[in-house]
């Protein structure tokens, strides 16, 4: 389901009085591919409600430059949405999702391998309530800076 932040929080209420371990996790998700599917499937078994933060249009454009995104964040969020590991999906507009992160205060916070734990951002904050920040392993030669290089854009 895509909800704003505000929706989310109230349904994040509900979820923790029924006793559900929160994983989170947050990327630009461009060009969906097989290494971001491995990624959020291994999310959402290390607890029972996987939420995932897009980055806005406007944010992927100041991480990747002008010509990015390739899609939209309506379509990218509408695509996370249909995978069945997915269970909610939000925007945020900001560099970081430090804040959301405070907002949502995850059991688990998760990231791609090419993000050591100690640099995912809000790894620190997670930790100090007792929760677990991961890094999963990345599947190699996937990403979406190579597809967008193979189709030449």
């Amino acid at each position: 389901m895509v909800v704003n932040q505000t929706f989310l929080t109230e349904i994040l209420k509900t979820l923790r009085v029924q006793g559900k371990k929160i994983v989170f996790t947050n990327g630009c998700f461009d060009l969906l591919h097989v290494g971001h599917i491995r990624l959020l499937q291994e999310a959402s078994r290390l607890g029972g409600v996987l939420i995932v933060a897009v980055n806005s249009d406007q944010g992927v454009k100041r991480l990747k430059g002008e010509q990015r995104p390739i899609q939209s964040e309506v379509d990218r969020c509408e695509i996370l949405d249909a995978l069945r590991c997915v269970d909610f999906v939000t925007l945020f507009d900001e560099d970081t999702p430090l804040e959301l992160i405070k907002l949502i205060r995850p059991d688990v916070l998760v990231k791609g391998g090419d993000w050591p734990v100690e640099k995912i951002v809000g790894s620190d904050f997670v930790r100090s309530y007792g929760g677990e920040a991961r890094s999963l392993p990345l599947v190699e030669g996937r990403s979406t800076t190579r597809t967008i290089e193979k189709l030449g854009l």
